[in-house]
This record gives structure tokens, sequence and C-alpha cells, in this order.
């Protein structure tokens, strides 16, 4: 998508300028699993039967010394305002985590909340949670074990242990009753050694539903010692696991809108492995990558979590370097205060992101009218002067290309802009300046949290394309873009260029189609505005009077 966005602003750059004149990848590891049994796969894989909290533990077997385990899979729910999770003691994972708050992007009523476990991983690759460690066999080991899980008395947190009388796991998980903060912490020990392990969640994350998955999802870690968010999406593992340590702030799993990460507790080391899983994804029918982490590292990992939306103000309250995850693009400078400006109108006065942005444009388009008026004064004078320009061309019409006499018509030409006052560019400038604005507001829209399932009069979802079989917007738009070009002056255009700037509105078009529909209403808007502006100018502001030369007697 900024690819074509990108597209569109050099074609754009090219119509309203031209025509008028290592590192290696490390070997590739053993998975740290092997490939499930049949009866393996089919537990972990049918859904889970709803049970009440389970308040009493399961004897372990006598028949071991030390062998803490359960018989068979059990499953305990954790319910807050803001989640529902789903764990499993297969393992010692998690089988589902739904936000409450969010729903998929389908444009229909019907959406169910947001799960951010890929369900269709599960039985294909570990479950998040797992352990991932160098030692393959201890690591299957424990995955596949079944551990003695317990609740805990306010329902906010679960306890998983397994041992074999040799290996020891234990993992626990608490949560806060209105809060995306949670706190993990997991320990290995082998025959009373502490053994190093990460936590893995594999299969990607969060809304696999979004436009351009695979570009959308990242592993990401913040490096304190070089201050630097580091991504790495599923391709960048294609030859093989990735893995990084350092001093890092966070380090996790991200998409566009929602973020899973770990912040570490002690200023230590921490180990981050990025890989790609090639998994079946729905919209496409067929294998896909899919972006996978394991994070950790120590012998006992303590970690505070972030589990939720890229929200600016829950992220700096968490921990204000998180809000690195948001990313704003090259005119940052521009997408954050245009960010905060639609959050304040929508806020305190419309209560509509939609309207915000119509207002908004409003706004922006008023405060460039100065530069309108005197791009319009420039556009007259050329006009004025096309005469003159004419009788110029005319004189030295026989005159060749690489002929040095070309270099005088030019000159006198210049010459003549420069005694009037006149810009042969200046009607461009308007354009240029919106570009950045453009980009500015495609991120802003792109990764705002807020305008997610923002909905507008027959909208659904601003950050998304519209869901009608026709698109409306970007068809009004062409039709404003036409209008806008039929009552603009260009008198320094030949017919040729004249006619290749009749397909702008139709390039537009095409590059706007697939856009969110917000820009689009962004630039729908300012085509009305400037529809508007343009014929006030054309009505009230005269055309300037140049004085033909004296012919010589």
């Amino acid at each position: 998508m900024e690819m074509r966005l990108l597209l569109a602003f050099v074609l754009m750059g090219l119509v309203l300028f031209l025509t008028p004149y290592i590192y290696k990848p490390p070997p590739v590891l053993k998975p740290t699993t092997p490939p499930l049994k049949p009866s393996q796969a089919v537990a972990l894989t049918q859904k889970p039967v709803e049970t009440a909290p389970a308040k009493a533990e399961i004897v372990p077997a006598p028949e071991a010394p030390g062998r803490v385990a359960a018989e068979t899979q059990q499953t305990f729910d954790v319910d807050t305002t803001l989640y529902h999770i789903k764990f499993s003691n297969h393992g010692g994972t998690v089988v589902s985590w739904i936000l409450k708050k969010f729903h998929y992007q389908t444009g229909k009523a019907t959406d169910q909340p947001l799960e951010l476990v890929n369900q269709t991983s599960l039985g294909k690759v570990p479950a998040p949670f797992s352990l991932w460690m160098k030692d393959d066999k201890t690591a299957s080991l424990l995955n596949y074990a079944y551990f003695v899980g317990k609740k805990s008395e306010d329902g906010l947190g679960v306890d998983f242990e397994f041992s074999d009388g040799k290996t020891v796991a234990k993992k626990s998980f608490r949560f806060a009753k209105d809060s995306y903060l949670s706190q993990f912490q997991s320990e290995v020990t082998q025959n009373g050694v502490g053994v190093p392990s990460l936590i893995e969640w594999r299969g990607g994350f969060g809304d696999l539903n979004v436009l351009n998955r695979q570009q959308a999802q990242h592993s990401v870690y913040y490096d304190l010692s070089n201050s630097k968010l580091v991504t790495k999406d599923a391709k960048a593992a294609k030859d093989g696991m990735i893995t990084a340590s350092g001093n890092y702030s966070f380090a996790g799993l991200d998409d566009t809108f929602f973020a899973f990460v770990v912040l570490p507790k002690d200023n230590t080391s921490t180990e981050v492995v990025t890989m790609k899983d090639d998994l079946y994804w729905e919209l496409s029918k067929k294998d896909e990558p899919h972006v996978g982490m394991a994070v950790g590292g120590d012998v006992n990992d303590r970690f505070s979590m972030y589990v939720g939306p890229k929200d600016v103000d829950i992220l700096a309250k968490v921990d204000p370097k998180l809000q690195q995850l948001i990313d704003w693009g090259w005119f940052w400078f521009i997408a954050k205060p245009l960010f905060q400006a639609l959050h304040y109108v929508n806020d305190q006065l419309l209560h509509n992101y939609g309207w915000s942005i119509v207002l908004i444009t409003i706004g922006i388009n008023l405060l460039l009218l100065p530069l309108r008026l005197s791009s319009m004064k420039s556009a007259r004078k050329m006009q004025a002067l096309q005469p003159q320009i004419a009788a110029i061309n005319a004189k030295y019409k026989s005159v060749k290309l690489n002929d040095p006499k070309k270099a005088e018509q030019n000159q006198e030409i210049m010459d003549l802009y420069s005694k009037h006052g006149a810009n042969p560019l200046g009607g461009c400038l308007p354009m240029v300046i919106q570009l950045p604005m453009v980009y500015a507001f495609y991120r802003v829209l792109n990764v705002s949290i807020e305008l997610r399932g923002a909905h507008w009069l027959w909208v659904t979802d601003l950050s998304q394309p519209e869901t009608l079989p026709i698109r409306l917007l970007p068809i009004i738009m062409i039709v404003t873009q036409f209008i806008m070009q039929k009552i603009t002056p260009n008198p320094s255009m030949d017919p040729a260029q004249a006619k290749i700037m009749q397909f702008m509105p139709l390039m537009f078009g095409f590059f706007f189609y697939s856009f969110p529909s917000g820009l689009v209403l962004y630039w729908l808007t300012g085509n009305l505005v400037g529809i508007a502006q343009q014929y006030l100018i054309n009505k009230y502001t005269p055309a300037p009077v140049v004085e033909a030369p004296k012919k010589k007697k």
C-alpha cells in the first residue's frame, strides 16, 4: 500500500514538473518440538470443554517419586473487563486470547471479538507460551506434558507446575481486572540446577484480516544501547531463525494495531528469536508465512506483559518507549500533530472521526488559502503574458533544441516572467505542499487504533476501503477532480500537455480506489473546498492587464 502511494507521488511529480518543460543469517536451528502424534494433535485442536474453575489439585501419580503431572487435558479460563483468556495444561500454554473491546474488521454488525491467537496454528506449531530451549529433548518433554494447573482465589491468575522427578517447570500468570498489563514468570530446573529458557508465540499474532498482513506483523524489540526499535517480518527468517540478544526495553510481536510485548523486570540481557512458520491462511486459502518469536533466556524469566491496542495514551502510561511501536512514517512531524488535532476535534466537538476529518481538511485548506491566492495571481499573469510568449516562440520557431540560440529564447521568456512577477510553477505549489499532508493522513489512518472501525455515514471503517460493491467516495473524488481541473486556469500548458492532464483525475481515482476511505474523504473534501475557493477567485479577482510591447518603427 505504501509503495502504491509512493508511486502515486512520483507520477504526480513527473506530470506536474517535467511535462511543462548484513547481516549473515545464523544456521537453521532444529525446531524445538517434533511433529505431533495424531492423538496429540486431536487433543490440542479439539474445542475444550468449558469447565468451572478448578479448585482441587489433581493428585500426582504415586509410582514416581517427585512426579507432578496431570493425567488428562484441562482448561482454565480467566475473565477480565478487557480479556477472555483460555489456558491449557497441555504444556501450560494459552490457546485463546480474546480482546473484548475490539472486533474483526469485516464491516458486519455481527463481528466477533478479536482473537489474537491464530486458531489454525494450534496443533501445527507450539501454542503461545510454550518453552523454547536449546535442548530440544527437554523442550519437547515440557511442551507435551500435562501440567498441574491451579487458579488463584481471585480468579485473575493461573499457576502451572510439572515434574518428572528430574526436570521441574513452573509457569505463573497474573492479571488485573481493568488493565492490559499483566505479569508472567517461568522457571525450569534439572536436578536442582536452573536451565535457561524462552517463552514463544508462533503462528502469527493479532488481526489476521488486517490489510497487508505479512508486512504488518513483526517481531519487535527496543534496543536501549542504540535507542532504536528493531522489527523483523516473517520473510526475514526465511533462511532460518534469527537470534539477537542485548539490553532491551521490551520485545514481542505486533501488527498494525495491536501488540504483545514483554518488559523485562531486571536490566539483564534478553534473548529474542524470530522465526517463520508456513501455515494455512483463511483469506488466501493456501499456506502463507507467519511470523513467530521467542523471548527470555534467563533461568528465571520474570516479565511484565502488555497485550492490547497500540493506543498512544495507554502505551505512554505503561512505558513511554512503547510509543515507538506506532510508526508515523517519514513525515511523523506532520502525522503526530495531525492525529492530535483529529483526536481533539473528535473528543471535544464532533464525536465522529469522519466529520473530524472533514473539519480538519477545511481548516488546512483555509490555512493554504494565501498560497492559493498567490498561485492564482501568478497563473493570471501567465495567462496575460501568453501573446508575448507566443511571439517569442514564433521568433525562434526554426531554432533546433541543440542550437545555442535556444538558450536565448529561454532567457527572453524568463526575463519576461521576471519583469511581470510571474512564476510558471506557481500553480503547482499547493499540490506539492499537499503531498506530505496526504502521506501523513495515510499514516494516521493506517496506524491509529482510534480510527480502526470508525464509522461515517455509509462507511463502516475509515481505516479500510469501503465495503460497498462499487466504492462511492473514489468515484465522487474523480468527478470533483475533473471539475477542479476545468475551472483552474493553466495558461502555460500547451495542447499536448493539456491532453495528458486530462487523465490526472482517472490516475488519482485508480490509486485512491484501494486506499483507506478516510484518506479518500480527506482528498474529496479538499477538492470541494478548492472548487469553492477557485470559483470565488475566478469571479471576484480581475485578470491583470499586461501592456503589449511597443513595436519598433
